[in-house]
């Protein structure tokens, strides 16, 4: 297959994927879990948000058999959201960096809450949370749409290009900051 083809694959396989980037088919979110579809290093059965009706649509898709969602990935259940008992928030912002689409808002030393309608339900926000403040609930929405997953997957994209330029801007002011001290022991040794 070739390269141009294999991208239009993996487009179109996390064009079906939930969009949840919660990382339980074991890749670090959405799109690299599409990716490894496409090049055959990956399973069509390994993520539990998209269960059994996600399952369908990439057997359809690849034109292979569907199976069951592999257990090994964890179990389909309904959609959950998090839920931070704002009594019990410390305002630590531990649960600010796994969050994948910025659901999350608070600061420093500030309690937190979630915005409903942004969470994906992927859980990635419990298990850094020092007091155990966040819990999973069922949503109000039955199933998840293509609209939401769009919304998720532009979230996510956000999220990653900031996080990237961030830590662009941060290398490079390293790298000015070394250079600067360079100069400045060139400076003393020539004295």
């Amino acid at each position: 297959m070739s390269e141009r083809s294999a991208a239009s694959l993996a487009d179109q396989i996390d064009a079906l994927l939930p969009q949840t980037q919660c990382r339980k088919c074991g890749y670090q979110g959405c799109r690299p879990y599409a990716e490894a579809i496409s090049s055959g290093e990956a399973d069509i059965d390994q993520c539990p948000p998209g269960g059994d009706q996600g399952i369908q649509l990439l057997a359809e898709l690849l034109n292979v058999p569907a199976k069951p969602l592999n257990p090994a990935f964890g179990v389909q259940r309904p959609l959950q959201i998090a839920v931070i008992d704002e009594t019990a928030c410390i305002g630590c912002t531990k649960c600010l960096p796994p969050c994948p689409t910025d659901a999350i808002l608070g600061a420093s030393k500030h309690m937190h809450t979630v915005i409903a309608a942004l969470c994906t339900g992927c859980e990635l926000c419990v298990a850094p949370c020092p007091v155990n403040c966040i819990s999973m609930v069922a949503s109000t929405n039955t199933e998840w749409t293509t609209a939401y997953a769009d919304q998720s997957r532009q979230r996510h994209q956000a999220k990653s290009r900031r996080q990237a330029k961030a830590e662009a801007e941060k290398s490079e002011r390293l790298n000015r900051q070394k250079q600067l001290l360079a100069k400045l022991n060139k400076g003393k040794s020539a004295v």
